[in-house]
């Protein structure tokens, strides 16, 4: 009784589906199309699930098709070897996966109608990927970074399916407690709220200024982009390389602002962060920073200080701040958020192999922050499902 359709375009879909199954807090048409928009060919094909029962939409699934680096899914010991067989063999060097989510996206999810019955839906939706992966030559498919609002329908393709368990990088979220910064200061741990008076304290000194900006100029984007660029070499995890055009795309949206911060005599940008204002909940979505400033300017924070000013200021209740990038995020105070990856590669064996290194992937093993997080808060670890 369901059906799946793989269309090409968010355009081929109702608008109004769009807008009923991704209503805000979370990323809607207007983000799958800059990414579709942007010229990304090189890195993804991009696709929609349209699912309907008895032939009446009722969920979106978005997915995307990608040559993921082998460096980012093998344990680093076998690294060397692939490394060497791939000067022989590229394609060695590549694993072509079947995605149900969106690069950059802070969460997977598939977007369902009121009333629509989730794990039928999701159940549905893995045999139809399991074909169009055959389709498009992929040997692993994921259901990428799902939080756990949706993963009581997925937990079941564990048993039934054959898919196993990864635990994801965490998102951050902060609860906007109050109406002002004065009262997000006031919630802190008192160990944390003395760290950031002090640090705030030193960076009030800085020659800086703040600016919201939304819908910039071209010379002003090439500010952003620039900041940016640095601040995407500087990281250690790099799943997905936006170029200009995303950005040009994604800052004609309409609840797209720019926080940034300036020089207070040459007006020369040092830092952004992009913020998306979604019902009451604001997405951080990305930061460029002049890492060449002095380090005593704590730009991170000042940025974030004016963020959050401004997040109160239109309203907002949250801070959604995304993965990566863990130890200022818990300082100021952000909670994790634990996000889950449902896989399967097509090959028995390996899939087996994968397995068994997933169950020793955690948090702590993720990234050396969390693995301070964990020490502190170890009920917090999330557990391997099997």
């Amino acid at each position: 009784m369901y059906k799946i359709q793989w269309h090409q375009s968010v355009e081929d879909i109702p608008e109004a589906l769009w807008q009923e199954c991704f209503a805000p807090p979370y990323e809607g048409k207007w983000w799958y199309a800059a990414l579709e928009r942007a010229g990304l060919d090189a890195q993804f094909k991009f696709m929609y699930g349209l699912v309907s029962y008895n032939d009446k939409a009722v969920a979106i699934a978005p997915a995307f098709l990608m040559d993921v680096p082998i460096a980012l899914v093998i344990p680093p010991v076998l690294l060397p070897i692939f490394n060497i067989l791939g000067k022989v063999f590229p394609a060695l060097l590549y694993q072509r996966t079947f995605f149900i989510g969106s690069p950059c996206s802070d969460e997977g999810r598939v977007g369902l109608v009121e009333g629509a019955n989730s794990p039928e839906i999701f159940a549905s939706i893995n045999k139809s990927m399991r074909i169009k992966a055959n389709e498009l030559g992929a040997s692993m498919r994921v259901w990428k970074d799902f939080a756990k609002e949706q993963q009581a329908s997925l937990a079941p393709l564990l048993i039934n399916d054959g898919l196993f368990h990864l635990v994801s990088f965490p998102g951050t979220s902060l609860h906007l407690d109050g109406k002002n910064k004065n009262d997000y200061i006031a919630s802190l741990k008192a160990s944390r709220r003395n760290k950031i008076k002090k640090k705030m304290k030193q960076a009030n000194d800085a020659p800086v200024y703040s600016e919201v900006v939304a819908q910039p100029s071209a010379a002003v984007m090439d500010e952003i982009f620039g900041l940016f660029w640095q601040t995407y070499e500087k990281g250690n995890t790099k799943f997905e390389q936006l170029n200009r055009a995303f950005f040009d795309e994604i800052s004609q949206y309409e609840n797209s602002h720019y926080v940034i911060l300036r020089k207070n005599e040459s007006k020369e940008m040092l830092s952004f962060m992009l913020c998306f204002k979604l019902g009451e909940h604001v997405v951080n979505k990305f930061i460029g920073i002049d890492y060449s400033q002095p380090k005593e300017w704590f730009l991170y924070f000042r940025l974030w200080d004016a963020a959050v000013e401004w997040s109160y200021s239109v309203g907002a209740t949250s801070i959604q701040s995304g993965q990566t990038g863990y130890a200022p995020k818990i300082e100021l105070g952000n909670d994790m958020v634990p996000l889950s990856n449902y896989c399967q590669h097509k090959n028995p064996i390996v899939n087996f192999i994968y397995q068994l290194v997933a169950k020793t992937v955690n948090w702590d093993t993720l990234d050396p922050d969390l693995a301070i997080y964990v020490k502190a808060y170890p009920e917090l670890k999330p557990t391997s499902l099997k």
